[in-house]
């Protein structure tokens, strides 16, 4: 991974190369200040202030360059404006010409992330890009917030032939060591008995890709309890409801929710926040073989409810029902679930906006708040009562889907909403863990989306001492 904490640095008064940032409403103030020959530079390369990510490099007095670049708002940054910069500069150390990076320092250090593993040429630029900020105590955090959306990042982008459920156990295994706490591991009969929908997904993968039930917690047992969940299928072929090619070619990303969950950890436990943090993640490959789950299957469930499988693609919410209820068996102050759920939530927000659906009114406000703070969107929409009997099942106490192509990200958080207590907070975000073409710090391929948000959320309701 990039070692982001050598991209932002304290300023000290250090050289540096100037980074002028205008808007449209002042830039033509700002051109007045400059000299003739600036004027001829910005012309000559036509330089326009209203498009977004323009650069250009002018001569500096001291024999150097200085850089002039456009943003929507030179007085309130945002967390991407300055990520064309981190990709095309030459390395060196860079400074504002007027006040500090603050949350645009995050987009600069990732346009400096390259995912090139599998690559013979690696893709990795000569030399850093250091940018400098006035407000050191940012620098922590933001580093922080940088490494783990690059660890959402790689774990999304790795194929699924080099990352089945051992592999995601590793990636918790990692993460849990670097807190300083033990990882719980269940598997074969134990698993069977204990999270029977898990054991039911992942049997028909090979031996060894088995599917297991990873959980870690850590902190102090006095402090509140949270839960964070996170879907972990490895691989989704859709079972013997078999996807169409077109369907299954991305589908190396469907273990995006287990990589959230992973870096939210990751995040809460490196910032040291005072709550007793629980990880749980159902690792499964949704593979075919002669021992596959069917349509027509009934399998009880942790919680005790046995459910009809009326379509085997739809095997995320069965994982994440019994991790719920795993979950909620402690009482945790909220649980928050990470899921690459469905593709109707796509259908209806597009692959930037995760779907955001709570059972309290004053938790889903104070997400949107956080998102809003974090400029790391989610969208509400409704857990509505009306859809339950969607899930009727003729023969079982709730079929795991509605057979309907209709409100089918609803009646996913309503599967879902069954398995957690009424009385328990709980938050789902359906997520797609993907960014289907590039922009400025964010490559196409596996994206952090509500990891952010989530994180103000937690840390906002649990700040650090």
């Amino acid at each position: 991974m990039t070692d982001f904490a050598w991209l932002l640095a304290a300023d000290r008064g250090q050289k540096a190369r100037l980074v002028h940032l205008v808007d449209k409403d002042g830039f033509e103030a700002w051109l007045k200040g400059r000299s003739g020959a600036d004027r001829v530079l910005l012309e000559a390369h036509r330089f326009d202030a209203k498009k977004p990510f323009a650069s250009v490099v002018l001569p500096a007095a001291n024999g150097d360059f200085e850089v002039v670049s456009t943003v929507k708002s030179s007085a309130a940054l945002s967390p991407w404006c300055l990520a064309k910069l981190g990709e095309i500069l030459p390395a060196g150390t860079y400074r504002l010409a007027e006040g500090d990076p603050g949350a645009a320092a995050l987009g600069w250090m990732l346009a400096q992330h390259r995912f090139d593993a599998y690559r013979e040429k690696k893709m990795s630029a000569d030399g850093d890009r250091i940018l400098l900020t006035s407000d050191p105590a940012r620098i922590d955090r933001t580093v922080r917030l940088a490494e783990a959306t690059a660890l959402v990042r790689e774990l999304v982008d790795m194929p699924a032939g080099d990352l089945g459920p051992a592999e995601l156990e590793q990636a918790v295994r990692e993460q849990a060591q670097i807190a300083g706490v033990d990882i719980k591991v269940t598997s074969g009969q134990a698993l069977e008995e204990g999270y029977p929908l898990v054991a039911a997904v992942g049997r028909a993968a090979a031996v060894d890709r088995a599917p297991r039930l990873i959980e870690a917690e850590w902190g102090n047992p006095a402090h509140p309890r949270i839960a964070i969940v996170g879907k972990g299928v490895c691989f989704d072929s859709g079972g013997l409801d078999i996807k169409p090619a077109s369907g299954m070619r991305l589908m190396k990303k469907d273990m995006g929710g287990a990589a959230h969950a992973i870096a939210l950890f990751r995040l809460i436990t490196a910032e040291r926040l005072p709550v007793r943090l629980h990880l749980l993640i159902p690792a499964v490959e949704n593979a075919v073989s002669a021992d596959a789950l069917r349509p027509g299957d009934i399998i009880r469930s942790r919680k005790g409810l046995h459910v009809e499988i009326d379509n085997t693609d739809a095997e995320g919410r069965l994982i994440l029902a019994d991790a719920l209820d795993r979950a909620a068996a402690d009482k945790p102050e909220l649980i928050i679930d990470f899921a690459t759920l469905t593709g109707a939530a796509r259908v209806a927000l597009g692959p930037d906006l995760p779907a955001l659906f709570a059972n309290d009114e004053d938790l889903v406000a104070r997400f949107e708040a956080a998102a809003k703070t974090a400029e790391d969107p989610v969208w509400r929409m409704p857990l509505w009562d009306g859809y339950d009997e969607m899930l009727k099942s003729d023969t079982a106490d709730i079929a795991n889907s509605s057979g309907s192509s209709l409100a089918g990200c609803i009646t996913a958080a309503l599967f879902l909403r069954r398995f957690v207590p009424a009385e328990q907070k709980w938050a789902h975000l359906d997520t797609f863990a993907w960014r289907p073409s590039a922009k400025p710090g964010r490559p196409k391929g596996g994206e952090a989306l509500g990891l952010r948000a989530a994180f103000e959320l937690i840390a906002g309701a649990y700040p650090p001492a």
